[in-house]
């Protein structure tokens, strides 16, 4: 079977790999959709990121959908024929974190496509893959698409849960890649009256109008918009900072109510925090980190058509064009999630 391995900065390769068949508690998924994350991207373009880097080939991809081709002896909640959508992380069930309720900080958790240990963990980007049976959410009655968007989607999910009563709040969301998209159909669906966002990109931002948005702010061309907001000690009751830059965080927080709440998702690097502006103004900020029951949930939204994520999807492209859609994904002026099919 064919995957998709990166070797070294913009050297990726598809590449033919073995697979065996499904043990006891296991499902072989034959792979329909693939999309490109960030994190995918900063293995192709920087070879890694911060301290972590590429020490040998690895499969990349851990937002992926397929079709259960067999299962293994024990395995009954779960047909073949069926679509699922493939849960990416793999906590261990036995750390304190875990014990306590708190599986995303696993601490000897196994993701889909890390360099963090070695040898690293492969990825989901192979046609034919083979999990345990908890990593399996039936996703029948959505398209592959929909089912690949449910781990970018649990991001957010789990960002929004982070934050507490969302019920009637004013949000903004400074930074409109796939994240802070789906921040918005988030937010929204737990009931916010209100949501404004900003970027750079006119694309990003068509993309945010598409999904819901109040307004959108091009940052760049008209600053001043945003800086509207900041009187009467701000209007904003939520912040979801998705950029990762300092200028956003800043100018995000000038914005804000007292006693607001930041959610920083953005992993842009360590920033400086206005420590004046979050004491006076009696700010919290809490970071928010992947997710892990938030998963079921997002496939639950999208099945009853809570949450349409069809909307976001801007480029599928076929495997054997790899290369190609990454290339596409690191093109903001055009595309939003780009997506590779393996059928």
């Amino acid at each position: 079977m064919r995957a998709i391995v990166i070797h070294d900065t913009k050297d990726l390769r598809v590449e033919e790999r073995d697979v065996g068949q499904p043990g006891t508690g296991e499902v072989l998924v034959r792979l329909a959709i693939g999309g490109v994350c960030g994190s995918d991207l900063h293995y192709y373009n920087h070879g890694g990121f911060g301290t972590v880097r590429l020490k040998e080939p690895m499969i990349l991809g851990h937002e992926v959908s397929g079709h259960v081709e067999a299962v293994g002896d024990g395995v009954d909640s779960i047909k073949v024929g069926s679509l699922v959508s493939v849960l990416p992380s793999r906590p261990c069930g036995n750390c304190r974190y875990c014990l306590e309720g708190a599986p995303n900080h696993c601490l000897n958790m196994r993701f889909y496509g890390s360099a963090m240990p070695f040898p690293h963990i492969q990825g989901a980007f192979q046609e034919l893959l083979l999990v345990d049976v908890g990593q399996c959410v039936n996703a029948d009655g959505l398209e592959p698409g929909e089912a690949a968007m449910a781990e970018p989607l649990s991001v957010g999910l789990h960002a929004t849960r982070r934050a507490g009563q969302m019920l009637g709040k004013k949000v903004l969301i400074t930074g409109c890649g796939p994240i802070g998209a789906l921040c918005i159909l988030a937010a929204r669906s737990a009931g916010a009256a209100e949501i404004v966002v900003t970027d750079l990109s006119p694309n990003a931002l068509s993309y945010a109008e598409k999904v819901g948005a109040d307004q959108v702010i091009n940052v760049g061309e008209n600053p001043e918009i945003l800086q509207e907001y900041s009187q009467g000690k701000g209007h904003f009751d939520v912040l979801y900072e998705c950029s990762g830059t300092q200028q956003a965080l800043s100018s995000g927080m000038a914005v804000m109510r007292p006693q607001g709440v930041i959610l920083q998702l953005g992993l842009g690097g360590d920033m400086n925090i206005p420590m004046m502006l979050l004491t006076s103004k009696e700010l919290e900020i809490r970071g928010s980190f992947r997710f892990h029951e938030e998963f079921f949930t997002a496939v639950e939204l999208m099945r009853k058509g809570r949450i349409n994520v069809k909307p976001l999807i801007s480029h599928t492209l076929p495997l054997k064009d790899a290369r190609v859609a990454f290339d596409t994904a690191n093109d903001r002026s055009q595309a939003m999630k780009t997506q590779i099919s393996f059928a």
